[in-house]
Parts: C-alpha cells; sequence; structure tokens
C-alpha cells in the first residue's frame, strides 16, 4: 500500500499542468492560483505534502475534492463506489454461472467440435478488450435492433444493466472457462477418481464430488483477483456504457488533476485487491482440507 501510494503521489506531481486548469474555460489569473494552490497547501515542500496526506489517510482522512467544491472524497466513494460494486458483482455471478458448465464441458469433451468452438469462443473474449465488446453490444442491440437502451444505470435488474454486464463478464469466463478446463482435465486422470469410479459411484458424482472441487482451486485464485479488477476496472465500461460507477468519476478525475480523489480511490482499489487476496487464500482451506495452517 505504501508502494502503491508513493508511486501515484509521485506520478501525479510529475504530470505537467495544475488542477486549476479544467476550472474554467478560461486560464486563470495568476492571483487565484496562488490563493488556490495555498489554500489546499501544494505550495508546500513536496516532501511535506507526502507525509501530510498519508498522515492523514491513515486516519481515514482522504481530503476535499478539487472538482467538487465541499465535498469529501469519503462521500464522494460513498455515492459512486457501489454502483461499480453491483456491476462488478453482478458480471463477476455471470461469469461463474456460465464459466464452470463449458470450462467442464470442454475438459470432458476434449478435442471435439464442443472443445474447439469453446476454446475458440474464450480465446476471442480474452484478446478482444471489454470497451471493444461494449461498443459492438450497443451497436448490435441498441442502434440495430433497438432491444436494448446504449446506457444509464437503473439498478441490476434495470434493462439499462445488460450490456455493461455482458461486455464486463465476457473477460472473467473466458478466463475462468480456460482454467477450469485445464484443471479437469489434470483432475479426471488421477487415481482417487479412478477410485470412485472403481466404487460404483455415479458420473456424477463422481464429477461434482470430487473432481470439480478441487479443480477449481486454480480458478478461485483467478476468480478473486478478477472480482477485484472488475471493481477496479470497470471505467473503460462505466464511461462507454455511461454508467455513474467510481471508474467514470475517475476519469474525469484524471482528466480534471483533482489529486485527492485520484489518490483515494487508487487506495480503495489497492485495498480490494489486497483483501480479494486474502480471502482466496482463506477460501483454499474449504475447497481442498489439505491445505490448511496449524
Amino acid at each position: 500500500m505504501l508502494a502503491v501510494y508513493t508511486f501515484v503521489f509521485l506520478l501525479m506531481h510529475a504530470t505537467p499542468g495544475n488542477p486549476w486548469d479544467a476550472l474554467s474555460e478560461k486560464p486563470l489569473p495568476d492571483f487565484v492560483v496562488e490563493q488556490l494552490n495555498e489554500a489546499y497547501h501544494l505550495n508546500d515542500p513536496l516532501w511535506t505534502q507526502y507525509t501530510s496526506y498519508l498522515k492523514d489517510a491513515l486516519h481515514g482522512r482522504l481530503g476535499p475534492s478539487y472538482m467538487q467544491r465541499g465535498r469529501d472524497v469519503m462521500e464522494i466513494m460513498v455515492d459512486f463506489l457501489p454502483i461499480s460494486f453491483q456491476l462488478a458483482l453482478l458480471a463477476m455471478t455471470l461469469a461463474l454461472i456460465l464459466s464452470i458448465p463449458a470450462g467442464v464441458m470442454s475438459a470432458l469433451k476434449q478435442n471435439t467440435w464442443i472443445d474447439h468452438m469453446i476454446t475458440f469462443v474464450s480465446i476471442v473474449n480474452i484478446t478482444v478488450p471489454s470497451f471493444v465488446r461494449a461498443i459492438l453490444l450497443i451497436l448490435f442491440f441498441s442502434i440495430y435492433l433497438h432491444w436494448l437502451p446504449a446506457g444509464g444505470w437503473n439498478g441490476i435488474l434495470g434493462r439499462n444493466a445488460i450490456i455493461p454486464t455482458l461486455a464486463l463478464a465476457a473477460g472473467p469466463w473466458a478466463l475462468l472457462t480456460r482454467y477450469i478446463r485445464s484443471g479437469m482435465l489434470e483432475v479426471i486422470r488421477m487415481d482417487y477418481i479412478r477410485t470412485a469410479r472403481s466404487k460404483g459411484l455415479s458420473e456424477a458424482s463422481v464429477l461434482l464430488r470430487h473432481a470439480l472441487k478441487n479443480a477449481l482451486i486454480p480458478a478461485t485464485t483467478v476468480a478473486g483477483v478478477a472480482f477485484a479488477s472488475l471493481v477496479t476496472g470497470s471505467f473503460y465500461i462505466e464511461s462507454v456504457c455511461m454508467v455513474p460507477g467510481i471508474g467514470r468519476y475517475f476519469v474525469k478525475s484524471v482528466t480534471a488533476r483533482d489529486y485527492p480523489v485520484i489518490m483515494g480511490t487508487t487506495l480503495l482499489w489497492a485495498t480490494l485487491i489486497w483483501i480479494m487476496n486474502l480471502v482466496v487464500d482463506v477460501f483454499y482451506s474449504y475447497l481442498d482440507p489439505r491445505i490448511r495452517y496449524n
């Protein structure tokens, strides 16, 4: 977290320009810029700014926004983060529901046309960026067929959520499908699977109770990191589909050089990734009782 903070801090202050360029269409007078810099302590030495903001961040104070006067960064996150979280949760749920049967089917039908088709679709979705998928979905479903709205957000049950969810879920679905396929191919050849079959267990019981659970261990790692990346990396989708989430607001903050919002959002995303990695490590012990620490 300290490394992330240091890198982002130095990168922000190395960028040419100042945060007040976006406040007005015309350049602000020099005395106004000087007063703003003095009010927000931007005239302080760089080391002083670094330590003072770090001290405030450790106490949960992320500072006021330059772009929205009178609003704290925490207030902005409370308003926008739940929308990004809902979109990420919806996309991850869809990816998990579709990837498990697709990965299992691809492994069981190895080297058949079903396996080749699933592999092809997976590779396409891995290589095509999410914002390109969003644009193609908007062109097809909104402009040509007029079935779905092109943007906006009315909650996870609204029709506006379909296009961003599909565009966001396609990448994790493809990645998880590949990992589940690889895990299943490795597991179904092991001795304990042959033993389970020789004991007279049904094929469904062998696959679901014995093979799939162990095959999901590598996919669990990918799923945890993928969910964190969906929450933290959905700003492309939110910008294209006009979803009022924290990602879209982050893009505006970068353009406006709103340093507190940029720093606060980056630290939040780093925290989410850290937490999800911890959750994945703990969840390992449920999938495989051998993976436990005394």
